[in-house]
């Protein structure tokens, strides 16, 4: 059964720092810091209309919930306990930071029924998160990680967010943050390329010509590597590339915001498999078929048939046909 979640957004509160790349209140479209009722009122609708509570988390996103003050934190995770349980929904979930956790932080979070926790590591480079104005270390993304696995099975399922094409990161930054959030072993892993907002200080740079972003193409083929990579350790990515949004859409100015991210990417993980499978063939092919997993076909094709097209460019027209004996993101020629 497919995990959800009831999205609850805590904008910019508690943020002990305004990193370059972050305006909150566009990302999520929020303005306001939810009130307790609020979150009362978000849940109750919410599980009026959903069909599996038990596979549904109460999520609480933006800012760094952890940060907030004390009694308002509590206010919010009191309101939302109240629809945990039997019967409800399976759990909360939380997004923070890495230097706003403790033991003392776990053991609240724990008694109100939270079940996963999401740091924002972004990049496991120091010069990456000092340059971006992060406030905190690549040690620190490791100290976090290690005291939420403290809490062993019965603890909270830990996710880690990193971002692609940060100011000052390069590609060997990228695929060394990759690699060690992999030795992390988290349960799951969002990838957010990098989206310049009017108003954070990355506009400023992008403006004046001290920052320039990698090729769109380039945070494709590092996101669609840092996919198979994460996948093939048993990292279920469960975010790929910022939501559809009209707000993030009104006011960006550059980086690598598309509406299917996630998509161009699952379609260049597949580009790449059929051409090592076309480079094995002794002759060339003017036609191929490959066999893939029937709910990936339209990945195997790529967004809008880009891949058929780029092939077809190449000498090729290639078909795509569904067994359900090969796993997700693999494929077999056929010729």
């Amino acid at each position: 059964m497919k995990h959800s979640n009831i999205s609850i957004f805590v904008p910019h509160i508690g943020c002990p720092h305004r990193c370059s790349f972050c305006d909150q209140n566009t990302i999520s479209g929020a303005q306001h810091a939810p009130t307790a009722d609020e979150v009362r009122a978000t849940c109750t609708r919410a599980l009026a209309q959903i069909r599996s509570p038990q596979n549904t988390e109460i999520a609480f996103f933006g800012g760094s919930f952890t940060a907030i003050p004390r009694p308002y934190m509590e206010e919010l995770l009191g309101a939302a306990s109240e629809f945990v349980g039997e019967g409800k929904f399976r759990g909360i979930r939380i997004s923070t930071r890495p230097d706003c956790i403790d033991p003392e932080i776990l053991f609240i979070l724990r008694s109100y029924g939270v079940t996963a926790i999401e740091l924002g590591a972004q990049s496991m480079s120091d010069s990456v998160l000092e340059a971006n104005e992060r406030g905190h270390t690549a040690q620190d993304v490791e100290n976090a990680c290690e005291l939420i696995k403290s809490f062993g099975n019965d603890g909270f399922e830990l996710g880690l967010q990193m971002m692609i094409g940060l100011y000052k990161s390069t590609p060997g930054d990228e695929w060394e943050t990759i690699r060690r959030i992999t030795e992390l072993s988290p349960a799951t892993v969002r990838i957010y390329p990098v989206v310049v907002l009017k108003g954070t200080r990355l506009a400023q740079l992008l403006e004046s010509g001290g920052y320039t972003p990698f090729e769109f193409e380039k945070a494709v083929e590092i996101a669609s590597s840092a996919m198979i990579m994460f996948e093939g350790s048993g990292i279920r990515v469960i975010k790929c590339g910022l939501h559809a949004s009209e707000f993030v859409e009104r006011d960006m100015i550059g980086g690598f915001y598309h509406p299917a991210f996630r998509e161009l990417c699952e379609g260049m993980v597949y580009r790449h498999n059929m051409e090592f499978e076309l480079d094995e063939c002794t002759s060339p092919a003017d036609r191929a078929t490959f066999a893939v997993s029937p709910s990936c076909i339209s990945k195997a094709l790529g967004h809008k048939k880009s891949n058929y097209e780029y092939f077809l460019k190449k000498g090729t027209e290639i078909k795509i046909i569904g067994d359900d004996n090969i796993p997700k993101y693999k494929c077999e020629l056929r010729r």
